[in-house]
This record gives C-alpha cells, sequence and structure tokens, in this order.
C-alpha cells in the first residue's frame, strides 16, 4: 500500500491530464524554467465557454434577487414540463446504461487499460473514495437519514397503488431510496460516459464535456458552436448541483449548530459554514487530485466508516441488517418495474425523476473528473467500482442512517418523522442522533461529515468545470480556485432569500439535464465498441 501511494504521488504530482488536441501548441512554455508565461496560460482558457457559464450563473442570480417570486414561478413551471415530458426518458436512459455497463463487465473486453497507461496513478482505496465521496455530498447525511423515513411515514405509489396490503413497509421505503440512489445513479456518473471521454481523449480530443459527442461528430466535435454549447450547459448544470447542496448545507448546519448549542439559526451564522466548506475546497482543490482532493476523499470514507459503526453499535445493528436484506430484495425483485414506473407523474417528478435529472446533469463533468483519475485502470476495474460497489456501499449506508431511524420509529411513534415533518432533512439525523447514546458526539460527527462530503464534491467539480473551460492542459491552481470561491459565493447570496433561492436552483438542474440527455445517449452505443477497439488494439480480443 504505502509503495502503491508513493508511486501515485510521484507521478501525479505534475501529470498532465490525458492528451488533448492541442497540448503540442502550449509544450514550450512549459518546458521553460520559469513555467508557463501568463499569456500562454491565458491563451489556455477558452474565454466564451468561461465567460458565458459565469454570466449565465450571475443572471440566474440576480434575477432571483430582483424578482424572487417570479423566478421561483418560471423555474417551477419549467421544471414541471421538463419531469413531465422527459422523465420517462431518463428512466430508460439510465436503465440501459446500467445494464450495458454490467454487461461490458463480463466480457474479455473488460481486461483493456485506460488511457493508454500500465500503472494506475492511485492506489484502489484512494481512487474509489474520490470516485464515491464525489457524488455522496447532497445524499451523505441528510437524505441518507431523511428519504427511508419519508417513505415509510407516507407509503410510496408504487406499493399503494399495486393494492397489495401485505408488503413490508420498511423494505418498500428502503428499495425506493434504493431506486433513487443506486445502481442508475452510479452508472450514469462514472461508466459508459467516463470509456468515451478516456477514447476521445487518446483520439487527440480534449477532456471537455463536448468529447462525448466525439462518437457522432469526430474530430468535429472539438470546436465550433455546438461544442461551445454542450460544454456551456454541462458546466451550469454541474454548478447547479453543486452551489444547491452548498446553500443547503449552510441552512442545515446552523440548524444543527441551533439544536446542539442553541446558536441562533440566521443568516450570518449560515454565511460562516458556508465561508469555512468554501475555504476548505479552494484549499483543496487549489492542492490538486493527488493532494487535497485524494485526502479529502479519504478522509470522508474514514469519518463515515467510523460512525456508521457508532449507529450500529448504539442503535440495533441486527435491525438494519435485516433491513438492508429485505430492502435490497424487494430492490432487486422489482427493480425494472420500479425504474420504469408512471403510475404517479407528480410523485416521480419531486423523487425519482429529480433525483435522475440531478445525477444526469452531473454525469459529464463526473466523466472528465473519473476520466482524469482512472487512467491506467482496465475497463473490468472502472465499471465495477462505479456501477456495483458504490450502490451497494449507498445502499447500507442508507439503511444504516435511514433503517435506524425507522427503527427508532417504530419505538417511539412520532420521535424521528415529527421532527423530519416540522424541520425537514437536517431535523432527520438530529432527531436520530438525540434517540441515540452519545448524542452530541454523534451529532457532531454527521455535521462536520456531511461539511467534509460537500467540500469533496465542491472540490471535485471545480477541478471538472476548470477543466471544462481549458482549450488545452490543466486548468490552473488558481483557476480551479476560483470555481470554489464562485460556488460558496452564489450559495451565500441565494440563502439570503431563504429556501426559495436555493430550491429554485435545485430545480434548474433539471431543466438542464434535458439537453445533457442527449449528449449522455452516443456513450450507449459507443462505450462497448470502444471497449473492443481498445481490447483489440492491446492484443487482448
Amino acid at each position: 500500500m504505502d509503495n502503491t501511494r508513493n508511486h501515485s504521488e510521484s507521478s501525479e504530482k505534475d501529470a498532465d491530464p490525458l492528451p488533448t488536441a492541442e497540448t503540442d501548441t502550449v509544450a514550450a512554455d512549459h518546458d521553460s524554467p520559469n513555467g508557463p508565461t501568463e499569456a500562454a496560460q491565458r491563451s489556455r482558457i477558452d474565454i466564451p465557454v468561461a465567460g458565458a457559464s459565469v454570466g449565465i450563473l450571475a443572471i440566474f442570480v440576480a434575477l432571483a434577487l430582483i424578482l424572487p417570486d417570479q423566478m421561483s414561478a418560471w423555474v417551477g413551471t419549467a421544471f414541471a414540463a421538463c419531469a413531465d415530458i422527459f422523465g420517462m426518458y431518463w428512466q430508460i436512459l439510465l436503465l440501459a446504461t446500467a445494464l450495458i455497463a454490467i454487461i461490458l463487465i463480463f466480457t474479455p473486453w473488460a481486461k483493456a487499460r485506460l488511457g493508454n497507461q500500465a500503472r494506475p496513478d492511485f492506489n484502489r482505496f484512494s481512487w474509489v473514495a474520490m470516485i464515491m465521496t464525489t457524488l455522496l455530498a447532497a445524499g451523505g447525511v441528510f437524505w441518507a437519514a431523511a428519504e427511508p423515513m419519508y417513505h415509510y411515514a407516507t407509503t410510496p405509489p408504487y406499493f399503494s397503488d399495486s393494492g397489495d396490503s401485505g408488503f413490508d413497509a420498511v423494505a418498500a421505503a428502503l428499495a425506493t431510496s434504493f431506486i433513487d440512489w443506486g445502481f442508475l445513479a452510479w452508472a450514469i456518473l462514472g461508466s459508459l460516459g467516463t470509456i468515451v471521454m478516456m477514447r476521445a481523449a487518446e483520439k487527440g480530443m480534449p477532456l471537455r464535456p463536448r468529447s462525448l459527442l466525439y462518437p457522432v461528430l469526430g474530430k468535429k466535435a472539438a470546436t465550433g458552436p455546438i461544442a461551445a454549447v454542450v460544454d456551456i450547459v454541462c458546466v451550469i448544470s454541474v454548478a447547479a448541483g453543486t452551489i444547491g447542496p452548498v446553500g443547503f448545507l449552510g441552512m442545515q448546519v446552523s440548524y444543527g449548530l441551533n439544536s446542539l448549542f442553541g446558536i441562533p439559526d440566521i443568516y450570518p451564522v449560515q454565511l460562516v459554514v458556508i465561508a469555512v466548506l468554501t475555504a476548505v475546497a479552494g484549499v483543496s482543490v487549489f492542492s490538486g487530485v493527488s493532494r487535497g482532493i485524494r485526502f479529502l476523499s479519504s478522509a470522508n470514507v474514514w469519518m463515515a466508516l467510523a460512525l456508521m459503526a457508532a449507529v450500529l453499535a448504539l442503535g440495533s445493528a441486527w435491525f438494519v441488517i435485516k433491513s438492508y436484506f429485505s430492502g435490497f430484495a424487494l430492490y432487486m425483485t422489482d427493480f425494472f418495474s420500479m425504474t420504469l414506473y408512471r403510475g404517479d407523474t407528480e410523485w416521480l417528478s419531486g423523487w425519482t425523476v429529480f433525483f435522475f435529472g440531478w445525477f444526469l446533469g452531473y454525469a459529464p463533468l463526473m466523466a472528465i473528473f473519473v476520466a482524469r483519475i482512472s487512467k491506467g485502470r482496465t475497463v473490468r476495474d472502472l465499471l465495477i467500482s462505479t456501477t456495483v460497489l458504490p450502490p451497494i456501499a449507498t445502499t447500507f449506508w442508507f439503511t444504516v442512517l435511514g433503517g435506524t431511524g425507522i427503527f427508532l420509529e417504530q419505538k417511539s411513534a412520532g420521535s424521528i418523522s415529527e421532527p423530519l415533518l416540522d424541520g425537514g432533512l437536517p431535523a432527520a439525523v438530529m432527531a436520530i442522533s438525540d434517540n441515540l447514546p452519545l448524542s452530541l458526539i454523534i451529532s457532531l460527527g454527521f455535521l462536520i461529515l456531511t461539511m467534509t462530503f460537500v467540500a469533496t464534491t465542491t472540490d471535485s467539480m471545480s477541478f471538472a468545470m476548470s477543466q471544462s473551460c481549458m482549450t488545452s492542459g490543466e486548468p490552473s491552481p488558481k483557476l480551479r480556485a476560483t470555481w470554489a470561491l464562485l460556488i460558496g459565493v452564489t450559495a451565500a447570496v441565494l440563502i439570503s432569500l431563504g429556501d426559495g433561492g436555493v430550491d429554485a436552483l435545485q430545480s434548474a438542474i433539471v431543466i438542464t439535464a434535458v439537453p445533457v440527455g442527449f449528449v449522455m445517449l452516443p456513450s450507449l452505443f459507443a462505450a462497448p465498441i470502444y471497449v473492443r477497439q481498445m481490447a483489440k488494439e492491446q492484443n487482448l480480443a
């Protein structure tokens, strides 16, 4: 393990990203004793894409401040229309992505290595930790505690519509949560899109969202207005999906501090929380993938494991384990029918379709980030570590938190459900902690873990957004830190409006998921073709 770590640190410290079309144009500047000149650094930034992305976000924030009610109504109307029109397409797209990824695992082609590199840059633990913690920002604590409780308190329509009164309410609540956060979410975020991104980069394409169109446009996908629009839409989409959790974090941690220590739950406290998170994320992304992002991701995993063990020991490990297997069994037996359920479109737009749109909005920039850290891995490694292992770990984590909440609710009716209904997401995890021994330590642990989870997503996505704004090479530390700062500032401004501003931005990611859904579509047919080509080139097929 130590030798692998040392190798990764030395090889990754000054590593270039996957090859791009324009890398050679700045090679001379990089070879100079003093590094790239300021002019060369500026020339590598795609000013139109970066400017348009920041400008559109600024317009959104300005409208939210000037016309908060109208803006919220416009976004709400657009959100409802997108969820209704494209919801079924997203369900089919995510299902197809997961199925193709799983099938590819069992092909002999999956032995092919990615990125034209014989050895991985990161040891397996660090690599998987960076992948997992990037997605779990919003769901890592508050959704994991709250969503199973929501579905336990109010039966999901898939089960209530069936007319079967004999279903296990606990298993149904967990299985519904698993549909939202399980195999499909992980598959769209890190499997086929990553393969296409890495193969396109091997062929000289830039490590940017536009390269996902390489299967249909070839080298033409690297330039032109369509390429610029794709990059801008994808950057805005992931910015919306990241700013939202940062804003909610400020409000949620402020709520937790108020319930634990009586600190006023007011805007200045929320600002301090966001400032601390932004500083952590900024320092992490400034220091780079192999240092800050890697360290923060690994720390998240160890902290989550410690808290999970504590909750199991202090709650009911037997109830959690029993519930996990019953919920996972129901998830597997009803997998296709639950995934494609269309019976209650209004409910779906608030749950499954919303989450699918959210994850889809993250998919292109997650493909960039996962591609950046996955050089030297085999295709099988990539697919198992994105489509299989993280969903299993995530569903168990949801059962530990949410299942413990249900266990406590069964012991004392209303002990978890009433705070959840009154105070929203942060109230659930606080209520669960309050009903366990060592409640103060557990509560503080969850608050800290939530901050580090969101900080990990912020630093990873700041890196990916910066990379999306580059014509070649890696983004500078200053550019990466600037994106982290912009995310924090935007979140701080929006929460001055209360829940409405952040809610509107959260809904906006579902709107941007409409074009992103078509950007991800070519990966379905291209990824298997590229995997077979790589295997042949490496004499594996």
